[in-house]
């Protein structure tokens, strides 16, 4: 029996950013009393290597669930591939008002709006030096909400060099919707301008600390063919190590009439799936196999997995599956892949 299972009509009758946070706590005592086995994935040896890193598995944890690098040894108790932390911004902030977490148990979906709020790159940093965690460990960088647009690339600049050394890899996150004009990063000048100055920057810093670490790009499931295309050949001009298909939609259709659905901020869960796995698809077929995708993006069952594996991806990552499924969703992709 999955005791998340369990415990899950407990949590929900919570708020959901409050069954969020008690959620994270019972890992970590579970993962410090030594419970974490109940829960771990018995599958987990599957091992691959994607940009030049070696994952114990495919099946990684999204950004989001750990904003801080508070939780990563327990989180890794639970047996991900790997684990991407974040998002997290030069400076700390308090991300927007509450409420702005909300469950649809009716779509198995979940709409956010948090607004990158974290503790600031030098918490996460320290955490991680505090970790005991030996696996891929991704750091995902954004830009603070009170930075202008037009020097948003010197927050990105700020995080990179300050996870540089303790991240296996990094993702710039440039498509949350919850951050005022920041998903313009994605268009136009404007991701070349990015992409240009973070490649040269990684390049310095390869230099300077003997590492070299992958740079990925996370994007919108909101784009058109046209900026898909743009993307993948901007991703290939600059030589980026990677990309991350998907983020959060906008789009209502899928939960349309629903109490929530009119909630500002991103949509994700089981009415993103489509659209996140037609990226993937579109990704590929532009990339050639040149430049990895890690898919993201309602992932619910094995299957869904299997199905973002089969779209061209390399990787995948779950986070509001394990909301509604727990850790076994984790055990059931696992066991579908041997």
């Amino acid at each position: 029996m999955n005791p998340y299972l369990l415990l899950k009509p407990l949590l929900f009758q919570l708020e959901p950013e409050v069954a969020h946070s008690v959620t994270l706590k019972l890992l970590k005592f579970s993962e410090r009393t030594g419970l974490a086995s109940l829960m771990a994935a018995k599958n987990t040896h599957k091992p691959l290597t994607v940009m030049g890193l070696n994952f114990q598995n495919p099946v990684g944890l999204a950004a989001g669930l750990d904003k801080n690098g508070d939780y990563i040894d327990a989180l890794a108790a639970v047996g991900f591939g790997f684990l991407e932390i974040g998002t997290v911004t030069p400076r700390a902030q308090a991300g927007n008002p509450k409420p702005r977490l909300f469950r649809l148990p009716e779509h198995q979906a979940i709409i956010n709006r948090m607004g990158f709020n974290n503790l600031g790159v030098a918490h996460l940093v320290a955490q991680v030096k505090k970790c005991r965690y030996q696996g891929i460990l991704g750091v995902n960088i954004g830009k603070n909400f009170d930075t202008p647009i037009n020097e948003a690339i010197n927050d990105y600049l700020i995080g990179l060099r300050k996870s540089y050394i303790h991240a296996s890899y990094i993702t710039l996150n440039i498509s949350s919707p919850n951050t005022k004009n920041l998903r313009q990063l994605q268009q136009g000048d404007e991701i070349k301008k990015l992409l240009s100055a973070l490649k040269e920057e990684q390049l310095k810093l390869e230099k300077k600390h003997q590492k070299y670490v992958p740079i990925v790009v996370k994007i919108a499931p909101d784009l058109t063919d046209e900026q898909i295309q743009h993307i993948a050949v901007l991703l290939q001009e600059f030589s980026m190590d990677g990309v991350i298909a998907t983020n959060t939609t906008l789009d209502r259709k899928k939960v349309k009439g629903h109490r929530f659905a009119e909630e500002a901020g991103g949509l994700s869960g089981a009415p993103v799936r489509e659209q996140s796995t037609y990226v993937v698809k579109a990704l590929a077929s532009e990339l050639n196999g040149v430049i990895p995708i890690i898919a993201a993006g309602g992932i619910l069952t094995a299957e869904d997995a299997q199905e973002k594996l089969d779209a061209g991806a390399s990787l995948v990552q779950i986070y509001s599956g394990l909301i509604y499924k727990g850790t076994q969703l984790l055990d059931d992709i696992l066991f579908k892949l041997q």
